[in-house]
């Protein structure tokens, strides 16, 4: 890269840092992560800078570059494990949700247990809070299948859990 290059550069990220920021937040709603992918995403640029081909402006380039690395972090297993962590740990200390976290806890284990594609589609729909159409486009199935792998999903973790930790999964 030379000199002139290298100043092109840096304009375009204090040009377009905080625009890419706020996309980014917009997709995984965490800033440390956001600010990660906008950083990865200045890297991305960076090592192909030649490659960039002028087809469309700079600023579109490294939108698509953000919500590309914000679609793969949000499919990635650290987002699906750290989302399910939130959810089973952010309750208080006391000791009516300390009985509630170890059945959670125990609830944690069952899905963790699922298979990968079972899983993906429970921890989307309970945890995520997302609707069938939505996980099913997140994660490019047919609604049909998505409903099928909750079916499949709900009847294992009914045989895994006890009556009372099916009847906290199941009325959450």
């Amino acid at each position: 890269m030379m000199l002139s290059d290298e100043r092109a550069f840096s304009e375009a990220m204090e040009e377009y840092s905080d625009y890419l920021l706020r996309i980014a937040y917009l997709y995984v709603k965490d800033w440390l992560v956001a600010e990660d992918i906008v950083q990865d995403a200045f890297l991305s640029y960076y090592v192909k800078f030649e490659q960039f081909e002028e087809r469309a402006s700079l600023k579109t380039y490294l939108v698509r570059i953000v919500i590309n690395k914000c679609k793969d972090y949000l499919k990635s297993w650290k987002y699906r494990k750290l989302t399910l962590t939130n959810h089973f740990f952010s309750a208080k200390k006391d000791a009516a949700t300390a009985i509630q976290n170890e059945e959670r806890l125990d609830i944690a284990n069952a899905v963790l247990s699922l298979p990968i594609h079972l899983r993906e589609v429970i921890i989307h729909y309970y945890y995520d809070e997302l609707s069938v159409l939505e996980v099913a486009s997140l994660l490019a199935l047919s609604d049909n299948t998505v409903k099928t792998r909750l079916r499949r999903a709900r009847q294992l973790l009914k045989e895994q859990l006890s009556h009372d930790e099916w009847e906290v999964l199941s009325h959450e």
